[in-house]
């Protein structure tokens, strides 16, 4: 009954941009199906209607459908496609930013003891469950809302509260408790995670990054492969081939200049990896990646 209801409401308010009048509540539809495409996850709960998808971070695979959720507690280069999509039978999702000052505002309204203890070490930043009846009824309330403008602006953080402690009680709260904690391992991995991305094009040594993110370089190591599934450089290579990726959609023809400014001096060593990444040369992805932007050219998302 809930999913039923998930799918009227998500196909009556979606949008071109995938946002709504709710701050923070996405609705997405993909009409067919694409090949897998690299992104970043953001820190979310998603839940899906119909269809399903599948997200790849580093060496993990992750699928989930109807009536299951992802949360994403850092923000990770990620992967992804959805699948089962079918004529007149598009995918449908709902979204939900998570942010870390609500979780630390819930946890401490709560009280010790009123959630499990954390394990030891950081969870990994990406976890998928099926959702309960709770979870799903508050979201269905939740998009309701999107048809009651007068109700909207008092009843929506509320709902939005209860999502957030249906979560953080839940199979995956050790996930999105820690977002709220700010000495928990996963915040000082997401520390780390924020300064290689922003330095993305700097060579850096993973013993000075972890001194920065508050943790000695073997706790370090265990605690960044957990979260991201990667290896700090392998991380960093990550985002250097999404951000060229960008780079190459605008300027296709300057190659080398992209693999510069992403961090790489050896222009052969940017195509190798860009190749064995992508599936294609730098040269010839740009083209197709132009040529996919003008057939879906006025198609909604």
């Amino acid at each position: 009954m809930h999913l039923e209801e998930l799918r009227t409401l998500l196909a009556r308010h979606v949008r071109p941009d995938w946002t709504t009048a709710i701050d923070g509540v996405l609705i997405s539809r993909v009409d067919r199906p694409d090949p897998p495409a690299p992104s970043m996850s953001g820190t979310v709960l998603a839940v899906i209607a119909q269809g399903a998808k599948r997200l790849a971070l580093g060496d993990r695979m992750y699928e989930y459908g109807p009536g299951q959720y992802l949360v994403a507690s850092v923000d990770l280069p990620v992967t992804g496609q959805f699948t089962q999509v079918e004529p007149g039978r598009p995918a449908l999702g709902f979204g939900l930013l998570l942010e870390p000052s609500a979780v630390a505002e819930l946890l401490l309204q709560a009280g010790p003891g009123a959630t499990p203890r954390a394990g030891a070490g950081a969870p990994p930043g990406i976890a998928v469950s099926d959702a309960p009846a709770a979870l799903l009824d508050a979201v269905v309330r939740l998009l309701r809302l999107l048809d009651e403008p007068r109700d909207r602006a008092v009843l929506a953080p509320l709902v939005k509260r209860e999502i957030l402690w249906r979560l953080i009680t839940g199979e995956q709260g050790a996930t999105v408790r820690q977002l709220g904690l700010a000495d928990s391992s996963l915040s000082h991995v997401s520390r780390a995670v924020r300064w290689i991305r922003d330095h993305y094009d700097q060579v850096f040594r993973v013993e000075e990054v972890a001194r920065m993110s508050g943790m000695s370089v073997s706790a370090f190591y265990r605690n960044f492969q957990a979260v991201t599934a990667m290896s700090p450089i392998q991380f960093q290579k990550e985002i250097r081939l999404q951000e060229a990726r960008l780079l190459l959609a605008t300027h296709p023809g300057d190659v080398t200049g992209v693999g510069r400014r992403v961090g790489y001096d050896n222009p052969s060593q940017f195509s190798r990896e860009y190749r064995r990444h992508f599936g294609a040369p730098p040269s010839k992805d740009a083209a197709r990646l132009r040529d996919t932007a003008r057939s879906a050219t006025g198609v909604l998302p």
